[in-house]
């Protein structure tokens, strides 16, 4: 066998044994799409509330508001959903409230719906914030530890107890942050009469965002079959001009079932398919999914339809599901990261859910207006700092090829009790949460799994040594990084990653004013960083506060320019080490976003290029003359990006 054929072969082969890890995980979550035997009724709009204000938060409990109307039990305000509560209301407690808030709404259900028993009809919260408890008609049907990933109940037989009566979903949430959660935190109770009212306590965080509360994505009911598609997983790859979609299909509520896969290109044509629940899916003259700015056809998705023929002694059911599929591979090597085996360098930004009256609340006009920023900005990449977000918003950027690093919600582990075992055991449920959502997205090419923790802790080498290898064995084309600061010498999880993303803020939280140190301590990190570890190295946060509208000359701090300063001194050291190892740079921060109160802040974090209306600072043009500059450097752009005007 020829050379070249016996490297094919042995690449097919690794492929394989990649997407068998891959479907490690025994349970689907795939996004509710419609189709033809799927439906989807959102839950968003006006919804009841009330916040439990007792001492020990519990009365909702005790006095079980699930089992009867909640505006039985006492007052009740009106809530959107979704929307952070804090900003909504004129009650300042609310605005700060930790503990159980209850939300209610009654939905009319579709006579069909509940007429049909081969018809499964599924409760879905897309995200609250933090633990929560749900019933349907005054009975428990689920409940979730976190605050950022879906969870959902099939709730078909309740609903079809009593079908004259409408549909009452009741959900109870508390963001409470313990020691074991992520990101953690500690209540701590002020017992000193002299200073405090009884039952006084404050909610201690250890990140720099406001803990927003609530139902932060849409609530959904959708229907599948009795028999239906409960999973789908893609992994990628091509030879030459060949693309490989190597799939598996996880069916449940069937022991037999036929299944046709169909791979289609843009314009509906087949260009390929298979009876098998799974295999591989070839592409002649394949178009790959591509980052925005480098190819002239950037974000190419096929659709791979699913369809599902099952029997049982009843009834047949048929199943249809269409999944979004970019052909693409990532690679890392000690100085590069690749995609689709060119360079790849990140430059783009680090982002907040976040916005004025809606907290961390979903929100279309949002979202659209900040791909226009990032488009805009000449942006090719952000990190889900510091958290998963919608997976709306991957969707968008599976369509305009904005490469993303998905980070989970492990910022803040600082405390020694935070690295025990009840800890790293829901941090890895955590993880296969996050990779089960989103282990299908083209954009998503890389898994964060922390934020700045305090790595030089003793247990934290057990602790990430186990997570990123669980995160490796869940998901093994993807590389894993952890976010760590510019201290190399003390940290305990660079060994095990395949990335190094460092944040570092010279001459602001170090030596704050003498913007001469930049050049100098940013070539030391990471000349110490490679030096140690030979891996390539992103520059994940850097940054300056700036307040709009504030100029001086000379800079000074929290002026803008003195934060253009800060980024041009970062931009000369980086234009020498993406030479040699520096494979991105990501601003932090997008747009400024709410923090807590304190001395520190004046309503929030100031450091973002665009206003939190966003509009832009001075800080904005430059990054936007430089990210240009870098992604026509690269001379794979068609010619009328050389020249950006608008979108």
């Amino acid at each position: 066998m020829p050379v070249p054929a016996r490297l094919g072969v042995f690449r097919v082969l690794c492929l394989f044994a990649v997407f068998e890890a891959v479907c490690l995980l025994d349970t689907g979550m795939l996004f509710p799409r419609e189709s033809s035997s799927r439906e989807v009724k959102e839950l968003n709009g006006r919804w009841d509330f009330r916040a439990d204000k007792s001492p020990n938060r519990n009365q909702g409990f005790e006095k079980a508001w699930y089992k009867s109307r909640l505006a039985e039990t006492g007052p009740v305000i009106d809530m959107p959903v979704p929307a952070s509560y804090n900003d909504i209301t004129q009650d300042p407690t609310l605005r700060d409230f930790i503990g159980w808030v209850w939300y209610e709404r009654e939905v009319v259900v579709p006579a069909r719906w509940i007429a049909d028993e081969g018809t499964r009809v599924v409760l879905r919260v897309g995200s609250a914030h933090y633990y929560s408890v749900v019933w349907v008609n005054g009975v428990k049907v689920t409940e979730h530890n976190g605050g950022h990933l879906p969870f959902e109940a099939e709730i078909g037989s309740l609903i079809r107890k009593d079908p004259t009566q409408p549909c009452r979903i009741t959900i109870a949430v508390n963001n409470t942050l313990t020691l074991d959660t992520l990101p953690p935190g500690n209540i701590q109770h002020m017992d000193d009469h002299t200073k405090y009212p009884d039952g006084f306590f404050v909610q201690n965080i250890y990140f720099d965002f406001f803990n927003y509360a609530g139902i932060h994505r849409s609530v959904l009911l959708y229907t599948t079959p009795k028999a239906y598609v409960d999973d789908i997983t893609v992994v990628t790859d091509f030879l030459d001009n060949t693309g490989l979609v190597y799939y598996k299909v996880s069916v449940q509520g069937a022991a037999t079932a036929t299944l046709k896969a169909t791979l289609m290109d843009k314009n509906g044509r087949c260009v390929a398919s298979s009876s098998e629940p799974s295999g591989v899916l070839k592409v002649v003259d394949v178009n790959l999914w591509w980052p925005y700015l480098m190819h002239e056809n950037p974000a190419y998705l096929y659709s791979m339809e699913v369809r599902l023929m099952a029997t049982d002694s009843r009834s047949t059911y048929e199943d249809v599901y269409t999944l979004p599929v970019g052909i693409r591979t990532v690679n890392v090597t000690s100085t590069q990261f690749l995609i689709n085996n060119k360079p790849f360098y990140f430059h783009g930004v680090n982002k907040h859910e976040d916005s004025d009256i809606r907290g961390k609340g979903f929100d279309w006009p949002l979202i659209v207006k900040d791909f226009n920023l990032l488009k805009w900005l000449g942006a090719n990449s952000f990190r889900t700092s510091h958290y998963p977000y919608a997976e709306e918003i991957l969707q968008m950027c599976d369509r305009h090829g904005i490469v993303v690093i998905d980070e989970c919600p492990g910022v803040g582990i600082k405390d020694i009790r935070s690295f025990g075992n009840s800890s790293l055991t829901h941090h890895l449920a955590v993880m296969d949460e996050l990779v089960r959502r989103d282990k299908n997205h083209a954009s998503v090419v890389m898994w964060s799994v922390a934020n700045e923790p305090a790595a030089e802790m003793p247990p934290a080498d057990f602790y990430f040594k186990t997570l990123i290898k669980h995160t490796k064995a869940l998901d093994p084309s993807r590389p894993v990084t952890f976010i760590t600061d510019s201290n190399y010498a003390r940290d305990r999880g660079a060994p095990y990653v395949d990335v190094i993303c460092v944040n570092s803020y010279f001459s602001w939280y170090h030596d704050p004013g003498h913007l001469e140190v930049i050049p100098i301590q940013l070539k030391t990190q990471f000349e110490n960083w490679y030096g140690k570890y030979q891996k390539p190295i992103i520059q994940s946060e850097y940054g300056a506060d700036a307040v709009a509208g504030f100029h001086s000359d000379p800079p000074v701090m929290f002026s803008e320019e003195y934060q253009k300063a800060v980024l041009q001194s970062y931009h000369n050291v980086l234009d020498q080490k993406r030479k040699q190892y520096v494979i991105g740079e990501l601003i932090w921060n997008f747009a400024d976003f709410m923090t807590v109160q304190g001395i520190t802040r004046v309503v929030g974090n100031k450091k973002g290029i665009f206003t939190r209306e966003r509009q832009p600072k001075a800080a904005a043009f430059i990054l936007k003359e430089r990210y240009w500059r870098l992604a026509n450097e690269t001379g794979r752009l068609p010619v009328w990006t050389k020249y950006p005007c608008s979108f």
